[in-house]
């Protein structure tokens, strides 16, 4: 492959490219008039509107570090780009006036993690003190960063991040040889520390002192894993860490790369991250255990069903549920009944009992769920048995979740 040379001083919008080549890798009335009250209250629940993504801006394009699955790594015959702080902040401000949607500042590792961490604390400073940005701004942390380094990122950054990247600590020496387990959880507990610390001094106050949240990014398939590891060590991270989110992405390793001649080319499909996406969104909002997703007899979760319905169809003792009585808990756990859905027909029981029909009033969709519940004693779900609605639920990769 002939070598890409960009110029010492490329463009904004050539380095904007670059950037993104680089980043791939929330009782005084009638009945009628009770009704329809309730009605209207529920319809007042909307699901939260997701919010934009911040735009991945990077330092540095071209790694020290050699890990086997990124495009950055060193000895990739790939486009190379270095900017100082107060370029880099200067874009960042231009971008962020076109999206309103924040900025992420990251980069791939320049010379070492400590150097790299400082000239993004800079960055950040320049963005908050020199520029007057106010927007959102994500900082990455690099893996053995000083604690020193990641107080002065997070003075100014909204949010931090340190990438776990593996299921299993044995992996780093396999496909991330620079890279160890104390590297990435040393930084990892550092800033959960001091988010804590300055959540209670800012008690009261406009601006915590330090970063608000932090996330993760989890790669699934490195070690040969089953998703039953993957969700009890997301678990575990979360409560330890007191992580807002952690992100999966599929291990990757297509084209063999120095250093890592014996290493088998795979690619972990896609459909699995996202069910393990539905499957985190399950534990953190919906109040499953992981082990009720993945138990020990079935550790991998579904391509051709969502893990919800799966655990419907594994618990159908349990339905079907009545939607006039059941509690909120309840509620979530049946399959096409999510978050909006639970809010609204709690609110509406407060002031009429519920129908089939209310529920259509209230556009609570029962495509899924009226195979599993009862609405004043009627049920609308056939004869279906458990093997008869999973060839109904069942479909390549589906990504449907309520």
């Amino acid at each position: 492959m002939a070598q890409i040379l960009i110029p010492k001083k490329p463009d904004t919008q050539t380095l904007l490219e670059t950037m993104a080549e680089d980043m791939r890798y929330e009782i005084g009335c009638s009945a009628e008039t009770l009704r329809n009250t309730g009605v209207e209250s529920a319809m007042q629940i909307r699901a939260k509107q997701t919010p934009c993504t911040p735009t991945k801006l990077g330092l540095c394009g071209h790694c020290a570090f050699n890990c086997a699955y990124c495009a950055c790594r060193n000895g990739n015959d790939r486009p190379e780009y270095v900017l100082e702080p107060a370029e880099l902040a200067k874009i960042a401000v231009e971008v962020n006036n076109k999206t309103n949607c924040g900025v992420f500042i990251t980069s791939a590792i320049y010379k070492t993690p400590d150097i790299t961490q400082e000239r993004i604390a800079e960055t950040v400073r320049i963005l908050r003190e020199e520029l007057g940005y106010t927007g959102f701004c994500h900082a990455k942390v690099m893996p053995g960063a000083d604690p020193a380094l990641i107080a002065a990122t997070g003075k100014h950054a909204d949010r931090l991040s340190v990438n776990i990247e593996v299921a299993k600590s044995d992996s780093y020496a396999r496909i991330a040889k620079q890279k160890s387990k104390a590297a990435i959880l040393a930084p990892m507990g550092e800033i959960s520390r001091r988010i804590r610390e300055a959540s209670c001094r800012s008690a009261g106050k406009e601006k915590p002192a330090f970063a608000v949240s932090q996330t993760t990014q989890l790669m699934a398939g490195a070690a040969g894993e089953d998703d039953r590891t993957i969700l009890n060590l997301s678990d575990a991270l979360y409560r330890k860490y007191r992580l807002k989110r952690i992100y999966y992405t599929p291990y990757t390793y297509r084209y063999p790369s120095r250093g890592y001649e014996d290493l088998p080319l795979t690619q972990t499909p896609y459909w699995r991250v996202a069910r393990l996406y539905q499957a985190d969104r399950l534990t953190q909002l919906y109040r499953f255990a992981p082990e009720e997703l993945t138990p020990a007899e079935a550790p991998w979760l579904e391509s051709d069903i969502d893990p919800k319905t799966a655990w419907a169809l594994r618990h159908m003792d349990l339905f079907p549920v009545e939607l006039n009585t059941a509690d909120y808990d309840t509620l979530l756990r049946i399959p096409g009944i999510g978050t909006t859905y639970a809010a609204r027909i709690m609110t509406a029981r407060w002031y009429a009992p519920l129908s089939f029909d209310t529920l259509r009033q209230m556009k609570v969709s029962l495509k899924r769920a009226r195979y599993f519940v009862t609405c004043g004693g009627k049920f609308l779900g056939g004869e279906l048995d458990p093997i008869g609605l999973r060839m109904l639920f069942s479909a390549p990769a589906q990504m449907e979740m309520g």
